[in-house]
């Protein structure tokens, strides 16, 4: 079933802590828009894109810098927050706490030290551009699960059965895509190849895909205002991304597949 009433009950609307979520969240998506214009005029130099120019700082080790961004904000600071400073600890809560986690342990703390990366060195700056953000998004996210007082039967809308659905789909579309980017390289590889098979057959960057089919899965599972920006703040950087990879792609193998998208399948 489905309501068109909140499936929840969070802060009053006259408490600190409901202008201060808010007020996060208003920067949250302010800086989703700067994201986006910024990433769509030059792409952030790193992968891909990387390039000899320190603009972006003194380059550091790829799998450290990758774990501390990911991780400490992904795992460690949401967990902290749910935890300690959550009130609500019930099991549609602790569900969705299970479903960010899963996504964070891989890409944070398994992902970084299994990829194989054409450089094993990447920009201070690039991992303090992904910090910063994470620590945002992370705060508001686990604030918002650890304060939301969820009906009883919010199991059966479907707000959050179609979410999850989406969350899953999209959590196996990711690592399956990354599983397959990871198997083009032998160990000590730095070259890239053509992907094929799977969504790649479709699109250049299927592991975005599946990351922003988790993220739209949460923002309706979470049925929250900060779902809603995290997911903005996602599409803001894999949208340029794709977009810059894909000519990338097609620049740098005269052979790559013309009917490849982008992004999203048949359509960008």
């Amino acid at each position: 079933m489905l309501s068109h009433s909140p499936p929840w009950k969070a802060f009053d609307y006259e408490t600190t802590h409901f202008w201060v979520h808010y007020g996060l969240c208003t920067i949250g998506f302010l800086l989703a828009v700067i994201t986006y214009v910024t990433q769509a005029a030059k792409p952030a130099p790193y992968g891909k894109h990387q390039t000899s120019n320190h603009s972006f700082g003194p380059l550091v080790h790829q799998r450290v810098a990758h774990t501390v961004s990911d991780a400490i904000p992904g795992v460690f600071l949401f967990s902290l927050v749910f935890f300690l400073y959550g009130i609500q600890k019930e099991s549609i809560n602790l569900i969705l706490y299970s479903m960010w986690l899963s996504h964070y342990l891989h890409r944070g703390i398994i992902h970084p030290w299994i990829m194989r990366y054409s450089s094993l060195k990447t920009p201070v700056g690039i991992s303090l551009g992904a910090l910063f953000p994470n620590l945002l998004y992370s705060f508001l996210n686990a604030d918002w699960i650890g304060s939301a007082d969820f009906d009883e039967n919010y199991f059966k809308d479907l707000r959050f059965v179609i979410g999850v659905i989406f969350f899953v789909a999209g959590y196996v579309i990711n690592r399956y895509a990354d599983f397959l980017l990871r198997g083009l390289r032998a160990k000590g590889d730095s070259k890239y190849y053509i992907p094929n098979g799977f969504l790649f057959d479709l699109i250049s960057c299927p592991n975005y895909f599946g990351e922003m089919l988790e993220w739209f899965g949460w923002a309706i599972a979470t049925w929250s205002v900060a779902g809603a920006v995290w997911l903005l703040f996602s599409s803001a950087t894999f949208l340029p991304r794709a977009t810059d990879n894909h000519k990338w792609y097609t620049k740098k193998f005269a052979d790559y597949p013309k009917d490849r998208k982008a992004l999203i399948p048949f359509l960008y």
